[in-house]
């Protein structure tokens, strides 16, 4: 199935796809390493790992960020795998984030080892923090995440807060799992400034096998209705999450229908993996290896000619993306970016 052309509006961005949208947002993987298991994104005993020389260096990493700015992408959030595995992330957080045109650099972590350095994160300027929290049960975190860790996280959530670093809270929901307690995790947003996202689950966790019965969008906002009988929806953005109020809350709620894929219409995002393979779109299995293409001597004109070639035919929706590739092996969350 090939994309369909449709008429390019006009926008400032020079990245423009055959839809009509301007892309600005780059999704960039550090790693595919992590130090959790969560169930909806790995098997127990995790997924094959890049040979360290399959690894993009800070250094090409930098490039490419470079080139994808003067391409009009203004915010880029890194990502894994879990970014703070991996050595020496500040100084590539502090380089890129002094990159002329790019307006808002942003980390998603599951805030394991990432307290310690909220310090520094503050002094470089990070515009915000997503951190992963599908629930408040420390029993629970467990069995989810296959590892002991919740006071970790809870130390990067207070932290990122007294720093007062821009904080979204990231929870997939899960059928039979943790739906129960979505008005408690919800009540974050009523007693601090923060932004809590309920993500549909995506099929991604590297077992190849589909989602059944998985809790979507509408009866996600349907129990949150039931809790908050004033909920009401903020107007729509060009962003995943559909926004929600609660007057007297600090912060707001937001639900991603990332399973139902019902915003694509507005996407302006891309994916590069830390293999350094550009995807256009997370249910797309063929992507472009720039850093392939770096390697072998390509200029920064060539590869932004590719870039500007995967933006132009890109599929029209997640459903188009995945027809295009049906016998791809199924990938984890951790391999394509988070």
């Amino acid at each position: 199935m090939s994309p369909q052309k449709q008429p390019q509006s006009r926008n400032p961005s020079p990245l423009i796809d055959n839809f009509g949208r301007p892309i600005t947002y780059l999704r960039l993987a550090v790693t595919d390493r992590c130090n959790l298991r969560c169930t909806y994104c790995m098997p127990p005993e995790g997924i094959s790992l890049l040979p360290r020389e399959q690894v993009a260096t800070f250094e090409e990493l930098e490039r490419l960020v470079r080139i994808f700015v003067e391409l009009g992408i203004s915010k880029v959030r890194i990502t894994g795998g879990e970014p703070f595995v991996r050595k020496d992330l500040l100084p590539f957080l502090e380089k890129i984030k002094k990159l002329p045109g790019l307006n808002s650099l942003h980390v998603t972590t599951n805030g394991v080892q990432t307290a310690r350095f909220i310090p520094q994160l503050k002094k470089i300027g990070l515009n915000g923090l997503n951190l992963s929290l599908d629930t408040l049960r420390p029993e629970r975190f467990y069995r989810i995440a296959r590892r002991e860790y919740f006071e970790r996280v809870w130390e990067t959530f207070r932290s990122a807060l007294s720093y007062e670093i821009p904080l979204k809270i990231n929870c997939v929901v899960q059928r039979g799992v943790n739906e129960d307690e979505l008005a408690a995790l919800a009540s974050l947003a009523r007693d601090y400034p923060v932004e809590v996202r309920f993500i549909e689950q995506m099929p991604f966790d590297g077992q190849k096998r589909p989602i059944h019965n998985p809790v979507q969008y509408s009866e996600i906002e349907a129990s949150l209705k039931t809790a908050f009988p004033n909920l009401r929806k903020l107007p729509r953005t060009n962003g995943t999450a559909r926004l929600f109020l609660i007057p007297g809350f600090k912060g707001h709620l937001g639900i991603i229908g990332g399973y139902s894929r019902c915003f694509c219409s507005a996407c302006n995002r891309l994916r590069l993996t830390a293999a350094g393979i550009l995807h256009t779109c997370l249910y797309n299995k063929n992507g472009v290896n720039l850093l392939q293409l770096l390697r072998a001597g390509a200029s920064d004109g060539e590869l932004r000619k590719t870039v500007f070639r995967m933006v132009t035919s890109r599929f029209a929706n997640g459903q188009q993306a995945e027809a295009a590739s049906p016998n791809a092996p199924q990938s984890s969350m951790a391999s394509i970016g988070g």
